[in-house]
């Protein structure tokens, strides 16, 4: 049975009803928020462990409330919309989502993407809890922070997990498809603009200068490599 405790975001109060059925069945406990301002305020007093949110909703609406939600939490965050171009899943994740489904959607489809959502990367047993670099940058996987040049700055979990697997395997290129089965899991592989929209939010985070990053570096055609050692920009 199942033990976390799931915040339902949704203004359509049948799914919600359908959703708080099926997910009380499968051992979830069961919060519900019918806007993104009810979301943020349950948010304050309550801590779920995973939130799925719909995109389209009166008030704020679901990429403001995907953003402000990301400003004090790490908490997962499955975005749920009628919508499915790559534009619309870029912003959701670019808020901070961490994976985006397709309404209408199938109950084993969500459950999968829920149990994807709230996995962790297992670290390897040798891989330090600080890493220091250039006198820059500081990564604290135990706090799951990093600081560039002083500025502090807080990782999703999928910033972290991605971030600190390239960093358990420094200076080696990573493929697209072993990234995103080992961030993601096993069902993902062809998601190619999660890891984009992700690499770019770390980008912003690691990096002096983004647009020509020396840490967190693309492998053309191959998929990324995050370096320790000297490299040249690209």
């Amino acid at each position: 049975m199942n033990t976390a405790t799931i915040l339902v975001v949704d203004d359509e109060p049948q799914l919600r009803r359908a959703m708080k059925a099926t997910l009380t069945d499968l051992g979830y406990s069961v919060m519900e928020a019918r806007t993104g301002e009810e979301a943020l305020q349950k948010l304050r007093v309550e801590t779920p462990d995973l939130i799925l949110l719909d995109l389209n909703m009166p008030g704020i609406g679901g990429l403001e409330t995907c953003r402000a939600i990301r400003e004090t939490s790490e908490l997962p965050i499955i975005v749920l919309s009628v919508r499915n171009t790559e534009r619309d899943k870029v912003q959701a994740l670019d808020a901070g989502a961490d994976d985006y489904v397709t309404k209408p959607f199938g109950i084993q489809e969500l459950l999968a993407r829920i149990r994807a959502a709230m996995r962790r990367v297992p670290s390897s047993g040798d891989s330090e809890e600080k890493l220091s670099l250039g006198g820059e940058l500081e990564i604290d996987f135990a706090a799951r922070r990093v600081t560039l040049n002083g500025q502090s700055s807080r990782l999703t979990p999928k910033e972290f997990d991605l971030l600190k697997f390239l960093a358990d395997h420094a200076n080696k290129p990573i493929a697209h498809r072993k990234l995103l089965q080992t961030v993601w899991g096993p069902d993902y592989g062809d998601e190619v603009e999660y890891l984009r929209v992700v690499v770019n939010q770390l980008r912003k985070k690691i990096e002096p200068l983004p647009s020509k990053p020396k840490y967190l570096l693309t492998e053309p055609w191959v998929g990324y490599r995050f370096a320790t050692t000297e490299t040249s920009p690209e």
